[in-house]
């Protein structure tokens, strides 16, 4: 069974995942913050995205890497920079250093969320960030292509929408993505055997969706979830009207006046 690195293994995304990646990989965790109940077979070791000798021992033997760690929200540029540029930087140098080909970078739907939501965009159309969190993204992707064209690196990004256990307001019934659909996508970045640099949406089986994820399905992407399964009630309790156009009319909603000095 192989060995994955988890990064960001304490925040909410990991915390869902990581009963389902159990069940194929043997974990190894790594925040700067506890990691909740970690359970048999499971391996923590406390690393900061800013420390690359800490973050080379945390990539040392792993088979791949799944990097959720870093600032997941918008933030002031200092924030932003050292979690999301300057980390993001470490764990790719880190895996390079330490001879780790495949990576799953967790990027964000904030790296375009300055197209309007009457657009269906692929992952041809250039990226239009919402927030500096969103710039950090789209450094993310880039920096996934130069590491795999340059050193070699096999790396699917995934332009993760919102995930849960089911989507919480109008928004998210265009870009909710399941846990386990999520499982499904970090399976084929890990597993893939023609992964050079690849980036797909994060999102399940949506009705409503904004994005085209033909490249999702051409990797083998399937997704076993739907958020028009729980639309009726969504749409009940959430007009999807803040009175701000921006929010209302662009894809990244609330992103697009998202503002931290």
């Amino acid at each position: 069974m192989k060995r994955i690195l988890i990064t960001g293994a304490s925040g909410g995304v990991a915390t869902l995942i990581r009963p389902l990646l159990r069940a194929d990989y043997r974990l190894r965790l790594s925040d700067r913050l506890p990691v909740p109940d970690p359970v048999d077979g499971e391996e923590v070791v406390e690393a900061d995205l800013g420390d690359l000798p800490a973050l080379r021992k945390a990539v040392a033997g792993v088979d791949g890497i799944v990097h959720l760690g870093g600032y997941s929200v918008e933030a002031d540029w200092e924030t932003i920079q050292a979690a999301n540029i300057v980390g993001c930087n470490n764990l790719f140098e880190a895996a390079r250093l330490e001879g780790v080909k495949r990576i799953v970078f967790a990027s964000s739907n904030h790296a375009v969320g300055f197209y309007p939501r009457s657009q269906t965009i692929g992952i041809d159309a250039p990226v239009r960030p919402d927030t500096r969190y969103g710039l950090s993204k789209a450094f993310g992707e880039a920096l996934a292509a130069l590491h795999a064209y340059k050193y070699g690196a096999e790396v699917l990004s995934i332009r993760i929408g919102n995930v849960g256990e089911k989507p919480l307001d109008r928004r998210r019934l265009a870009i909710w993505l399941s846990p386990r659909d999520l499982v499904q996508l970090i399976g084929i970045g890990l597993e893939h055997p023609d992964i050079r640099h690849e980036i797909v949406f994060g999102m399940s089986d949506n009705d409503r969706a904004w994005w085209d994820n033909s490249n999702a399905f051409r990797l083998g992407y399937r997704p076993m979830d739907r958020s028009e399964d729980f639309a009726a009630a969504v749409l009940a309790a959430d007009d999807g009207k803040s009175g701000d156009d921006r929010v209302d009319l662009n894809q990244g909603g609330g992103f697009c006046i998202a503002e931290k000095m």
